[in-house]
C-alpha cells in the first residue's frame, strides 16, 4: 500500500496545538457520560452506514435513543438554495423535500423558536460543486431539537457541537457522492469520445487515402493530355495553343489541390496524434497520464513536425528561427523511447509561448534582434553516475522574467502580470509540460540567459554515450 504524503503538511507544532486545544475544549464542555456516548455512537454509525439516507436517520435517531429528545434535520437544497426537511425522528424520511415550518430559517447562530432549539449545521462551502445557499456561506443546514423544555444551557451547547459534527460528516459523504457521480460521468464520457470522436476520426484517413489516389489519377490524366498535345504540336494542329491553355489550367488546379491536400494531411496527422494521446482511455481509468512509449527519431518525429506547424506563425510575428542552441548538430538525430503524442505537445506549448512572448531586444552591437532558438545537448551524469540526460532548449529574446515569478512558472494556473495583461490564457501550458516531462522521468526548468529566456526539459538518455559519440562521427547516422 502506498502511503499518502501531502506536499505541504501542517507543522507538528500546529497539529499538537490543535490537539491540546481540543483537550481543553472538551474539559470545558464537560459533557455528561450519556452525551459522550451519544457523540461516539453518532461517529461510529456515521461511518458504518454509507448512504446519505441512512446518515440522515442516524443524525436524528441517535439523540432520540440516547437523550430522549426529538430532532429534525434540514438541509439547504443545492439547486434552489432553500432550506428543506431531510429527516426527522417522528416520520423518518417521509418528510424529505418538504418545506420548513414557519420560523425555521437559515441563520449562522443558534436560536429558539416556538418549542424548539435550532442550531446551524456548518461546513466548507468550497467543497461543493453547486452553490448551496446565498444567505450564509458556511451554513449548509439547520438542526432542530424539541421540546425546548427538556433542554438546559449545557444541552444547547451539546447540540451546537453535535450539529457541527453532522456538518463535517455530511460534507465528506457529499464529496464521496459527487466523486462517484463524476467518475461515472467521466467513464461514460470517455466511451462517448472513443465512439463519437476517435473512431470517426480514423475515417478521415480513408478519405485522405482516397483523395490522394484521385490526385494521382489527375496527375496521370495530365501526363496523358500533355503527351497528346505534344503529338498534335508536331503535326501542326491549329488548336494546340488552346489545348496548352487548358493544360496549364488543369495543372494549376492540380497543383493547388495537391498543396491543400498536403496541408489537410498534415493537420489530420497532428490532430489525430494529439487526440489519441490526450483522450486515451487509460488516462481516465488510472487517474493520471499513462505513457505509450516507442523508440523514435526525436528530431524528425517530434521537433520538426511541431516547428513546421508554428514556422509561418512565428515568421508573421517577425520572429527569426535559429537551430544553433545546443551541442548536438541539427542534422544529428538521437533515438529516444518516448510517448510521441504527449511529448510533441510539450514542444507545441513551448513554440506557442515563443510566438506569444518573444520580444525584440538589442544585441551586443546595439542592433535590434527578435528570434527563437532551439537545440539539444547531452549532459553527462545528470541523473547520476553513468546516467546522462539530454537537454532540450527553447529560447526566445526578451526581458528576463523576475525571480519572484520565475519560480512559479510551471505551477498550475500561474501567469505573470505581463502575460495577464497582454495575452489570453489560463496558465495551464507550462504545467502540462511539467507533468508530461516528469512522467517520462525528466525535469523541466527555466533560466535567464543573454538576450532572453530559455525554457528547457531534460530526459534520461538510455543509449550509452559511446554509442552517441560514434553516431556523431557518422557510425549511426541514417
Amino acid at each position: 500500500m502506498n502511503i499518502y504524503c501531502p506536499t505541504d503538511p501542517p507543522s507538528l507544532a500546529t497539529v499538537l496545538a490543535r490537539i491540546r486545544k481540543k483537550k481543553e475544549d472538551y474539559a470545558k464542555y464537560n459533557f455528561s457520560r450519556t452525551q459522550g456516548r451519544t457523540l461516539r455512537a453518532f461517529f461510529d454509525l456515521a461511518q458504518e452506514f454509507e448512504t446519505l439516507e441512512n446518515f440522515y436517520r442516524v443524525a436524528v435517531f441517535v439523540p432520540k435513543e440516547f437523550l430522549g429528545v426529538d430532532c429534525c434535520l434540514y438541509l439547504v437544497s443545492q439547486e434552489s438554495g432553500r432550506l428543506e426537511a431531510a429527516c426527522d425522528s417522528l416520520n423518518g424520511l417521509e418528510v424529505c423535500g418538504m418545506p420548513t415550518p414557519k420560523g425555521i430559517e437559515i441563520r449562522d447562530t443558534s436560536y429558539e423558536v416556538h418549542d424548539s432549539f435550532v442550531a446551524p449545521i456548518k461546513g466548507n462551502r468550497r467543497l461543493f460543486v453547486h452553490r448551496p445557499l446565498q444567505k450564509a456561506e458556511e451554513v449548509i443546514g439547520m438542526f432542530e431539537v424539541f421540546p425546548l423544555s427538556r433542554l438546559d444551557e449545557k444541552d444547547k451547547l451539546f447540540f451546537e457541537k453535535y450539529a457541527n459534527r453532522i456538518g463535517y460528516n455530511l460534507h465528506y459523504k457529499l464529496i464521496v457522492k459527487q466523486n462517484e457521480e463524476h467518475i461515472k460521468f467521466v467513464n461514460t464520457l470517455v466511451a462517448d469520445i472513443e465512439h463519437n470522436v476517435l473512431v470517426p476520426n480514423l475515417r478521415y484517413k480513408v478519405f485522405l487515402n482516397g483523395l490522394n489516389k484521385k490526385l494521382n489519377d489527375a496527375k496521370e490524366i495530365h501526363s496523358i493530355l500533355h503527351e497528346k498535345i505534344e503529338a498534335h504540336k508536331k503535326k501542326g494542329c491549329p488548336h494546340v495553343g488552346e489545348l496548352e491553355k487548358v493544360e496549364e489550367r488543369i495543372f494549376a488546379l492540380y497543383s493547388d489541390l495537391l498543396e491543400q491536400y498536403k496541408e489537410l494531411e498534415k493537420h489530420y496527422k497532428n490532430t489525430s496524434l494529439f487526440l489519441e494521446s490526450l483522450l486515451r482511455r487509460d488516462h481516465f481509468e488510472k487517474g493520471h497520464l499513462v505513457l505509450r512509449r516507442r523508440m523514435c527519431r526525436f528530431k524528425k518525429e517530434v521537433i520538426d513536425p511541431q516547428l513546421e506547424r508554428y514556422r509561418s506563425r512565428l515568421e508573421r510575428q517577425g520572429i527569426r528561427i535559429d537551430d544553433l542552441m545546443g551541442g548536438i548538430p541539427d542534422e544529428e538525430d538521437i533515438p529516444l523511447m518516448v510517448d510521441v503524442g504527449l511529448i510533441s505537445q510539450v514542444y507545441a506549448n513551448l513554440f506557442s509561448n515563443a510566438e506569444k512572448y518573444c520580444k525584440e531586444v538589442l544585441n551586443e552591437h546595439g542592433e535590434p534582434v527578435k528570434f527563437m532558438a532551439y537545440g539539444r545537448e547531452v549532459i553527462p551524469d545528470f541523473f547520476g553516475p553513468g546516467k546522462p540526460g539530454i537537454k532540450f532548449n527553447v529560447f526566445t529574446t526578451g526581458p528576463h522574467i523576475p525571480p519572484e515569478y520565475a519560480e512559479h512558472l510551471f505551477d498550475e494556473g500561474f501567469r505573470t502580470p505581463d502575460a495577464q495583461e497582454s495575452r489570453h490564457g489560463v496558465g495551464h501550458g507550462l504545467h502540462f509540460v511539467k507533468k508530461v516531462v516528469e512522467v517520462h522521468g525528466g525535469v523541466v526548468g527555466y533560466e535567464p540567459v543573454r538576450l532572453g529566456n530559455n525554457f528547457y526539459f531534460i530526459l534520461p538518455l538510455h543509449i550509452p554515450l559511446k554509442e552517441l559519440e560514434d553516431s556523431a562521427l557518422g557510425g549511426g547516422r541514417e
